[in-house]
């Protein structure tokens, strides 16, 4: 079974500085039907003006996991961790038992553009961990990319969650298929562009839930910058 939920229907603030487009309930946005999906808590795509961003704040017990589409984040944290985020990066902060941490766009001119992704731990009370991942257009034309993983498998950034993340751009006649074992769920978001997945077509900001399926067929994509989202069940 496919479930669309179009750009426009997700929730939506507008802080000035900071324009936030919400998949799931999140702070002010509150929507029952759309709460999580499996361990999939948060993707927030948000546009940050030149300068601007979130002052040290805290968290706790959730894996979080940044994806750069344009401009540069500096992030900084209480483990210690200093780094400048762009386009190919892929950030995984795990809260575990708190983390303090602040975000900024890193120009004072240019528009930082990201999605920030959520995930529910396998378990609570870990240490607070770190790590981030370049990976190349090279490395997700055409295909789909493992960049997010519980085991690192092929070089992905390593998740406490019984979560994958796939990226892939897609053009014309590229075409990738995504097997989905016995018991799992996908969710795809599209971060750019227009493709087709399982026959729907998607445009930015467009994502599917997808239950009961043996595999994932994406094509027909226009500049299409895609994430899927491999999930189990949230126990």
């Amino acid at each position: 079974m496919i479930t669309i939920r179009r750009s426009d229907e997700r929730g939506h603030a507008n802080h000035g500085w900071l324009d936030s487009k919400h998949s799931f309930s999140f702070a002010d946005y509150h929507d029952p039907e759309h709460m999580h999906f499996g361990p999939l808590r948060v993707i927030n795509e948000d546009r940050i003006a030149g300068g601007q961003g979130f002052g040290t704040h805290g968290h706790r017990d959730m894996e979080i996991v940044t994806y750069v589409l344009d401009g540069a984040l500096s992030h900084r944290d209480s483990m210690g961790n200093g780094s400048t985020i762009r386009p190919g990066d892929v950030q995984r902060m795990s809260a575990g038992t708190g983390v303090m941490h602040s975000e900024f766009n890193a120009s004072r001119e240019e528009l930082l553009h990201l999605l920030q992704i959520w995930i529910i731990p396998k378990r609570a009370g870990d240490q607070p961990g770190y790590e981030e991942k370049r990976f190349s257009d090279l490395d997700k034309r055409g295909r789909l990319r493992v960049v997010v993983s519980p085991d690192g498998r092929d070089g992905s950034v390593t998740i406490h969650a019984d979560a994958s993340i796939h990226a892939g751009l897609f053009d014309g006649v590229e075409r990738a298929e995504h097997a989905l074992a016995a018991g799992r769920q996908a969710y795809v978001h599209i971060a750019r562009g227009t493709l087709t997945v399982n026959g729907e077509t998607l445009k930015a900001g467009d994502a599917a839930m997808i239950t009961d399926a043996s595999a994932i067929t994406l094509e027909n994509g226009e500049g299409a910058e895609v994430l899927l989202f491999d999930l189990g069940q949230l126990r």
